[in-house]
């Protein structure tokens, strides 16, 4: 019993330390500007002014992250979901080749990357779009997505798919009819991460947007406040706390089909 209580209290004590700086974030942003130098604990100068300034002036980029992290999200399941089928259930020539790039393409540093799109990116004039920009996240996503699936359609019954054709179903047919409906943890999780890896981008956010403009998504748009000799602080939290609202919730309802999609495959009946 006491080694129990002993437990509970470091772990108590060790998620505080963790969870510090996202209660300081929230602190500061709920504090006048004049008080945020003298850093108390608690917020005893309230104010949301913070919030009303953020909420006038970054709106535009909140809503190019969530267009960018919904496409990224389509633009993953699209492409991963028919991969991950190919090489769990077809005999597709080189598959091992392939899976083993997989592996190879997440080492690649994203700086890398960066620089490859910004020189791609200018001879087919697509810098500083949307588009441009859901495609470079996407490139991240994939080669995991790809993996996840891969793990859990070779765990689907081989009975379910030979009664499909029997019926007289396609290889293409199979796939939408049975095994993505079946896919449901792995798919929900692969939007998850593609979306949260989309919206927190900070590299090919910057390298692929040259003029500033409105397009950029709010990892970039949070460096309004910093200057070379001055850093709004309190409107920078308080982007960063709304910020974080969406990924936050996205985590709590989807958390339940995460643990089961990534578990999917290890397992096999």
């Amino acid at each position: 019993m006491a080694r129990s209580w002993w437990k509970t209290t470091l772990a108590i004590a060790l998620t505080a330390i963790m969870l510090f700086p996202v209660y300081w974030m929230v602190n500061v942003s709920f504090t006048r500007r004049e008080a945020i130098r003298l850093g108390k604990l608690l917020p005893l100068d309230f104010t949301t002014d913070n919030y009303r300034i953020v909420l006038h002036e970054q709106l535009p980029f909140l809503a190019t992250s969530l267009i960018v992290g919904l496409g990224t999200v389509l633009l993953t399941v699209a492409i991963a979901a028919p991969a991950g089928y190919g090489l769990a259930r077809l005999r597709v020539p080189g598959g091992r080749v392939l899976s083993f790039a997989l592996i190879v393409a997440q080492m690649v540093p994203a700086v890398v990357m960066a620089l490859g799109f910004y020189s791609i990116y200018t001879s087919l004039g697509i810098l500083d779009t949307i588009p441009g920009l859901i495609i470079a996240d996407s490139t991240i996503a994939v080669p995991f997505a790809v993996m996840l699936f891969s793990a859990f359609m070779r765990g689907i019954p081989v009975a379910l798919l030979q009664a499909a054709q029997l019926d007289g179903a396609s290889h293409w047919r199979t796939f939408r009819s049975v095994v993505l409906p079946v896919s449901r943890n792995s798919a929900i999780t692969v939007a998850l991460f593609a979306f949260l890896w989309a919206w927190s981008d900070f590299l090919f956010a910057s390298t692929l947007d040259r003029d500033g403009g409105s397009l950029r998504p709010i990892t970039m748009g949070i460096y309004n406040y910093i200057g070379a000799q001055n850093q709004e602080w309190g409107p920078m939290m308080a982007t960063a706390v709304l910020a974080s609202i969406p990924t936050a919730l996205l985590l709590v309802l989807a958390q339940k089909y995460v643990a089961a999609g990534v578990t999917a495959g290890s397992v096999k009946d």
